[in-house]
């Protein structure tokens, strides 16, 4: 009997008629952002939680230059998945904005992206220190600032914050720096300001703090109101008092939405299978970060900028989330 079953895996191997899912297994590449922000840790919560619990995965987390960054990793097929602010996938979608091509004036779309799941606010952080004197964002006029990594979400919203200020990079210094350079620079006094957009506590503006007498410069709800005529995905949100130490008031400010990004033509089982997985087991990235706790099926479809992949409504329709 023995020698029979043998004989029989073994045709059944020669003529390739095992199942799919018994002969190979599926690397997956999540691009998130810098290690200080907080696409990483949720990202790398994500690849351990997907990797034990979807069978013949193995996902993986992979730093990056963060949303503009990550959607270039989608289209040239580095990543499977990719966090990015959802504004960044709008603009992607469309072409527009930092997907036009500015010589022939033309989009360029990335018309293969399909959404997944929107997450969590991730709050733009104007980060300066109490001894710099700088007490609004129309003070940093002439002086040095961290405007996030090239090609990442923070550097237009950077951009598109300093303009509602009657600031710009021509009269402003700007550094490209990613969260944790930035960190280090503005504690250091190199930089006068950096701007973070990620969800708090963020670790990089926590290592500053440690150190150093920070302050928050605040977006008052009437510049948040004057973005939202151009840019509609910003909102009014305010940081907790306490939220980082030596912050005794709370801030105003605002914030975009952060979410997971995938392409058309990845399969439609492995999403389903990988949407299932997180939202039977967010909890996860509950343990993994904070904002992880705003991470909700609940609210999964709710301002989904772009299509969603067929795997993923297939989930939330069944289970009649709309």
């Amino acid at each position: 009997m023995r020698r029979v079953i043998l004989l029989a895996i073994m045709v059944a191997l020669g003529a390739g008629i095992l199942p799919a899912a018994a002969q190979q297994r599926t690397f997956l590449a999540i691009a998130t952002g810098g290690t200080a922000g907080v696409y990483f840790p949720l990202g790398a919560a994500l690849a351990e939680m997907w990797s034990g619990r979807v069978p013949n995965v193995q996902a993986t987390a992979q730093t990056s230059g963060a949303s503009v960054a990550n959607i270039r990793l989608l289209q040239r097929g580095d990543v499977a998945i990719a966090f990015v602010q959802n504004d960044i996938t709008y603009y992607a979608f469309h072409g527009t904005e930092m997907f036009m091509d500015r010589i022939a004036n033309k989009p360029q779309p990335a018309a293969t992206l399909r959404g997944m799941a929107m997450l969590y606010p991730e709050t733009i952080q104007v980060v300066t220190l109490r001894s710099k004197n700088i007490n609004s964002i129309a003070d940093l006029r002439g002086k040095r600032i961290a405007v996030g990594a090239p090609g990442s979400g923070t550097e237009v919203n950077a951009r598109q914050i300093l303009r509602a200020f009657e600031l710009g990079y021509y009269n402003t210094r700007p550094d490209f720096l990613n969260f944790a350079e930035a960190a280090d620079q503005l504690k250091d006094g190199v930089v006068d300001g950096a701007f973070i957009t990620a969800g708090f506590p963020t670790a990089a503006v926590q290592d500053i703090a440690s150190g150093r007498d920070l302050k928050i410069l605040p977006i008052p709800r009437d510049v948040v109101e004057q973005l939202r005529e151009t840019y509609p995905y910003y909102t009014h949100v305010t940081i907790p008092a306490n939220t980082y130490r030596g912050q005794i008031e709370p801030v105003e400010t605002t914030a975009v939405m952060a979410m997971l990004v995938t392409r058309q033509d990845v399969e439609e089982h492995l999403i389903y299978a990988l949407t299932a997985a997180l939202w039977d087991n967010v909890d996860r990235l509950r343990v993994a970060h904070a904002r992880g706790r705003d991470v909700t099926a609940l609210t999964a479809r709710r301002g989904m900028p772009i299509t969603m992949h067929a795997g993923a409504l297939r989930y939330y329709r069944e289970r009649g989330i709309k």
